[in-house]
């Protein structure tokens, strides 16, 4: 589960903003908060809401980033034994502030998480040629802490890892370990923490790359569950009813493709969407099968969701989404975050941006559930929750934004755009 997530100096967010996932003491909607222990409580949802360009997106991207750049950093064994001569990482882009005149190509990031009984805290800063600076606790113990290419340890891991100091400037040392470490080290250390990356934390990233909106049918990935257990694409196909789209089940074919330029052969499996035929009398009396692409962007993005948060709900992990309102009816929306924050999830977070300010009410969210990123004039980025404002439980949180009492919306002048004032 995630605590909290820290960016400073990437894309719009010159200056460090935190998104905080550490639950206030408020009393309202208890069943939206996981108490990890007398000290710790977390919320299950956390709302970004802001303007068009204000910098939503780009948060979630710097979470994109993050994990990415870790396991970019990593070198494959099979492909080399020469750790100084690895050149096969994969190139992740990094986008420091740009409109400053001020010289700082240095980007930051930090997280910390639990995951199997432990918190974890880990975080670098870095520019596009080097890693500058890189830490790591467990418990709130040092692991370790690295300067430029000089590293040191903390007391309970010296032994274990003192005999690998030797760090490329542009690499994590994160990777090093990962490389070098055997097997009951690696355990000990980095097990835990790779696996929380691997298992719990999901950027939902194809919004992020989808280019048309029929593209998008082929861009949804079908879990190898959807295709291989029954039991679970029933709980799949139960949602998908639930929403009344017409479809009665889902259906598993495999087919037979052939490769154009060799003639080969390969069998792959497929999803088709199945829906009932009427007669003139309203009665069902028999199946059409739909491909995906048949099937309207609203459906395809549901079940792109519902496949990852039955998955997430079930074994825990944090559920990261941006613009998750995106071709959705707000009731989908709205079903979405409902199944976060009921009281039979204890182990799932769900992190989204969205416009949809029908959300935005004390019957849906408690105020530190909702977040606000806002943009100066000079292009800066700002993260803020509702609870950081001196905001009454009772008090009309839609009505109120979109007065601008809580800032984070767009500035125009309405008169001017809609009766022709600037066209003078």
């Amino acid at each position: 589960m995630l605590i909290m997530f820290k960016v400073k100096n990437y894309t719009s967010f010159k200056n460090e903003s935190i998104l905080d996932m550490r639950a206030t003491a408020y009393i309202q909607h208890p069943s939206h908060v996981i108490h990890v222990d007398e000290k710790l409580s977390l919320v299950k949802t956390s709302a970004l809401f802001g303007a068009n360009a204000s910098g939503k997106s780009n948060f979630i991207a710097a979470m994109f980033f993050f994990e990415q750049y870790i396991f970019s950093q990593f070198i494959n064994k099979k492909e080399t034994d020469d750790f100084d001569a690895a050149e096969n990482q994969m190139r992740v882009k990094l986008e420091p502030f740009m409109l400053s005149d001020e010289d700082n190509d240095a980007s930051e990031f930090d997280i910390i998480f639990l995951h199997n009984g432990k918190q974890f805290q880990y975080g670098f800063e870095c520019t596009s040629k080097e890693v500058l600076n890189e830490w790591f606790y467990i418990d709130d113990k040092k692991v370790f802490e690295r300067k430029k290419t000089v590293v040191t340890f903390g007391r309970s891991y010296q032994k274990q890892l003192s005999a690998y100091q030797k760090i490329p400037a542009e690499r994590l040392y994160i990777a090093v370990l990962e490389y070098f470490l055997d097997d009951e080290t690696r355990k000990l250390v980095l097990n835990d923490f790779l696996s929380f990356f691997i298992n719990e934390y999901d950027v939902f990233s194809e919004i992020l790359f989808e280019s048309t909106v029929k593209k998008l049918a082929g861009s949804i990935k079908i879990t190898k569950k959807l295709l291989d257990d029954e039991t679970y694409r029933g709980r799949v196909e139960r949602y998908l009813q639930s929403i009344d789209v017409g479809i009665s089940r889902l259906d598993v074919q495999t087919e037979v493709l052939t490769n154009r330029s060799t003639g080969e052969k390969t069998e792959e499996q497929m999803v088709r969407t199945v829906h009932a035929v009427y007669n003139k009398s309203g009665d069902a009396v028999g199946e059409k099968y739909f491909d995906l692409k048949q099937e309207s962007t609203g459906t395809l993005r549901f079940l792109a969701y519902i496949q990852n948060i039955i998955e997430m709900i079930d074994k825990g992990g944090v559920f990261i989404v941006d613009e998750m309102s995106a071709r959705l009816h707000p009731l989908l929306t709205k079903l979405i975050v409902d199944l976060f924050q009921s009281s039979t999830n204890q182990k799932a977070q769900l992190i989204f941006t969205t416009h949809d300010i029908s959300l935005m009410n004390n019957a849906q969210f408690r105020r530190d559930e909702i977040v606000f990123v806002d943009k100066n004039p000079q292009g800066e980025s700002t993260l803020y929750a509702l609870s950081d404002l001196k905001v009454r439980e009772d008090a009309s949180f839609t009505k109120d934004y979109l007065q601008g009492k809580y800032g984070a919306i767009p500035i125009f002048n309405y008169d001017d755009l809609v009766n022709g004032g600037l066209d003078g």
